[in-house]
């Protein structure tokens, strides 16, 4: 277990190092740079207060030299800092974490509240109106992207109904836009996989024996869909610890994948590749805790 768990630790540093240096590289390409955005809105300044504040910056250097600089503090824990803010990016990170933990963690429960048991109902009445309407939501939550959900919400939630805030500290509009689509795509995972479970001979067994359907999904089929559910929540936990970019902003949700939009926005290049190498490394991890649960729940994965 030690050696495995190494070897995908090892697997990271080469997905690292690719990903930054094309990323380093892309940003190479765009028309301007963050001494543009810095001084867009001062009027006129001259070339050469940009060309002395490139070079405090050290954009007046080759490409190579600027990502091996950037590259060596990385690997003595200096992430550099912002040139947009100056403030350490390291420093910038902790204070935007905690808000997309909050709704990583609130649209989680969400989702799992409610796609559990409409995927257990939809197969247990399957073909049945229950099933087709359950079905048919899910249909239509996964149909619909995020941006389009969110707008939704706020039409409806805050303008017409005047229940919730649009933008500010309130977690459940944006957790709730998350859910939808989410939970669609969970529903439709857990309905397959009961229905599978369902139609196995062991559970001819128990019934045969006398157990309850209620006994039956609770105390046998459902553990044996835990490793469907782990997966999706592996999948979903990295997308959402990444920030969900669209949604952040559109909610003025003060997260990391907001601020990895603004650092786009006006090229603040330390805290883009600090982003990205935040979303690799826990795509990596976070895909590595899952494989080792299910080699806990199901021992037999640990031979194979």
């Amino acid at each position: 277990m030690r050696r495995y768990i190494f070897s995908r630790l090892v697997q990271l540093v080469p997905i690292l190092l690719g990903i930054t240096f094309l990323t380093f590289g892309m940003m190479q390409f765009t028309a301007d740079d963050a001494v543009d955005k810095i001084y867009e809105q001062a009027g006129s300044v001259t070339e050469e207060v940009k060309a002395a504040k490139r070079a405090e910056l050290g954009l007046d250097q080759p490409f190579l030299i600027q990502y091996m600089n950037w590259l060596g503090g990385v690997v003595t824990g200096d992430m550099g800092r912002s040139f947009i803010s100056g403030k350490l990016v390291f420093e910038t990170f902790a204070e935007k974490l905690p808000a997309t933990i909050e709704l990583m963690l609130a649209s989680i429960l969400l989702t799992i509240f409610v796609a559990t048991p409409l995927g257990i109902l939809a197969a247990v009445y399957q073909n049945k109106p229950l099933d087709y309407v359950i079905r048919a939501l899910s249909f239509v939550g996964n149909s619909m992207p995020n941006f389009f959900v969110a707008l939704l919400l706020i039409y409806f939630l805050a303008l017409k109904l005047n229940l919730l805030p649009i933008i500010g500290s309130n977690v459940i509009m944006p957790a709730l836009t998350l859910a939808i689509s989410m939970g669609a795509k969970y529903t439709r995972q857990i309905r397959a996989v009961v229905l599978e479970e369902l139609s196995k001979p062991y559970v001819t067994g128990a019934r045969a024996l006398g157990f309850s359907e209620f006994a039956i999904l609770t105390r046998r089929v459902l553990y044996s869909t835990l490793v469907v559910i782990i997966t999706l929540l592996a999948l979903s936990i990295g997308s959402l610890l990444g920030g969900t970019a669209i949604v952040e902003t559109i909610f003025m949700w003060d997260g990391v994948g907001k601020m990895a939009v603004d650092a786009i926005l006006m090229r603040d290049y330390p805290l883009i590749q600090a982003y990205v190498v935040w979303m690799a490394a826990i795509y990596v991890l976070v895909n590595l805790a899952a494989d080792l649960l299910y080699r806990f729940l199901d021992p037999r994965l640990g031979d194979e």
